[in-house]
């Protein structure tokens, strides 16, 4: 167990890697960089993360995959009415569109190597609260007519991620925002058309 020092000394050094690896990205940040920038020795480095690089990439890894749930509220804990859900997907393209290119979370699983149990945990994780916050939203809007109560909500949430990572993808490859878009609207129009065919 840390002590607060340590949680928060701990904490800095996740966030100055994570930094360090959105400039330059995983495989030219060295654990050298890391230290100048968060003013830390190497001692205290491996206190922290005692398997090295590969260690402090995964604490990088979860608190990127933190800040994808994060970004998205308070529109993701309250899926209650469609103008929460549009203010959701706003939410969603802006992030991405800040982001570009550069997603942190994608590079650091790749760097990882995405059949590695740890990373695939991390991103099933990831993944699984992500549709449940989705599901539940679904959920709400169909105890309220909004939606069709006979639609399965785990598969249309699993769709929306889907639907998001799917553009995400295409940005990362192309620099455009249009797929991201087109894909969220049309996910959107259809779950509203569901309760009024």
């Amino acid at each position: 167990m840390l002590t607060t020092k340590g949680a928060a000394t701990r904490r800095r050094i996740i966030d100055g890697a994570a930094a360090e690896i959105r400039e330059h990205g995983a495989a030219t940040t060295t654990l050298d960089d890391i230290r100048v920038r968060t003013s830390t020795s190497k001692s205290q480095i491996f206190h922290y993360f005692p398997g090295g690089k590969e260690d402090l990439l995964l604490a990088v890894a979860a608190r990127e995959a933190e800040r994808v749930l994060e970004d998205q509220q308070p529109h993701l804990d309250d899926l209650t009415t469609w103008q929460a859900w549009q203010d959701w997907r706003d939410a969603v393209i802006r992030r991405y569109e800040q982001q570009g290119v550069n997603c942190p979370l994608g590079v650091l699983i790749t760097e990882l190597g995405r059949t590695t149990p740890a990373a695939q945990a991390l991103t099933t994780q990831l993944i699984e609260q992500w549709q449940a916050a989705l599901r539940a939203g679904v959920q709400r809007m169909q105890e309220t007519g909004e939606v069709d109560r006979w639609l399965d909500a785990d598969r249309t949430a699993a769709a929306l991620v889907a639907a998001v990572q799917g553009g995400v993808t295409i940005l990362m490859s192309t620099g455009g925002i249009a797929h991201l878009e087109a894909a969220l609207d049309t996910s959107l129009t259809l779950l509203r058309a569901s309760a009024h065919p």
